[in-house]
């Protein structure tokens, strides 16, 4: 591996977005001293997100400056990775967490950003590590990631869900076009985002199943008025917190447009998560799936189905 590629300096590293402190209910961590470091990875198999696509100078994507740079803000160092020996790699069991903005099969040689694949037991060390207490914090394509095996548009049975999505909480099925949709607050005491209210926003929105019976919901897709079969249905989780095992897991399904990357309420938003993820912040995270979204197992029915 290329150690340089590996250590990415948040100094020099950092895109100057003007981004002001985090605001809307941010608690610091009881050491503020401490810095956290994180591997952020962003390996493409199928289709890569044009946010995580690097340039060709081999500089970092839009998404990786943007993590690095808000990071740096809250001492976070981020290295940024898309070589899947990361994972077996020396330096792995120094990181205290993991974000991740990856797409496919993480495991197939061939990759849209040509990068060494992920091995079975760099997958074992990573859901190791994170169900022996380290933080995740996934957004958009994370979900459309090691998918379970079966239909598509049916809800799978807990022992036939892949793992790695077990850990994350649930599991894209599809999107339709790009439209504005609302996200429904439904937690206005998790750290970070205490005064954040329902918002209306343009984004590529993912329909999502095979969620995790103890997801502690914060934003719920509302599905009202929206276009595309992959939306008709009862309304469901777009961002949540669990526990795995001992580890915190954090996951938003917003994430694809640049737009979208560059908005405050998405820095607060991935913030939110990255602080708890990595234990800077308590949070109740009793689970609430049923209570706010009752009716998620509902899917869409699969076109011409």
């Amino acid at each position: 591996m290329n150690r340089r590629d590996l250590l990415v300096q948040t100094g020099a590293a950092a895109l100057t977005l003007g981004l002001s402190n985090f605001p809307l209910g941010w608690t610091a961590a009881a050491d503020k001293d401490k810095k956290h470091r994180i591997l952020m990875y962003t390996r493409s198999q199928g289709f890569q997100h044009p946010v995580v696509a690097r340039p060709g100078n081999g500089g970092l994507s839009l998404a990786e400056r943007i993590v690095t740079e808000l990071g740096a803000k809250h001492n976070i160092e981020v290295a940024c990775e898309k070589d899947g020996r990361v994972f077996e790699s020396d330096d792995f069991p120094k990181f205290d967490g993991f974000y991740f903005e990856t797409q496919g099969n993480l495991m197939a040689e061939a990759s849209k950003d040509g990068q060494p694949p992920m091995t079975a037991r760099g997958k074992k060390r990573l859901l190791d590590a994170v169900a022996g207490g380290k933080g995740f914090v996934g957004s958009h394509c994370a979900s459309d990631t090691f998918h379970s095996p079966g239909p598509a548009f049916q809800n799978q049975p807990e022992d036939r869900i892949d793992p790695y999505l077990q850990m994350v909480g649930g599991e894209f099925i599809t999107h339709g076009a790009q439209q504005k949709a609302w996200m429904r607050v439904v937690d206005h005491h998790f750290p970070g985002l205490k005064d954040l209210e329902d918002f209306n926003l343009h984004e590529e929105w993912y329909s999502l199943k095979n969620f995790a019976p103890d997801l502690h919901v914060v934003l719920v897709q509302d599905t009202h008025g929206m276009k595309n079969f992959g939306y008709e249905r009862p309304n469901y989780p777009a961002t949540w917190a669990h526990k795995y095992h001992q580890g915190r897991v954090f996951f938003t399904s917003m994430g694809h447009r640049e737009d979208v990357w560059q908005n405050p309420i998405f820095h607060q938003v991935i913030l939110a998560g990255l602080a708890w993820a990595l234990g800077n912040v308590e949070a109740d995270v009793t689970p609430n799936l049923k209570k706010v979204t009752p009716r998620a197992a509902e899917l869409p029915m699969k076109p011409g189905g």
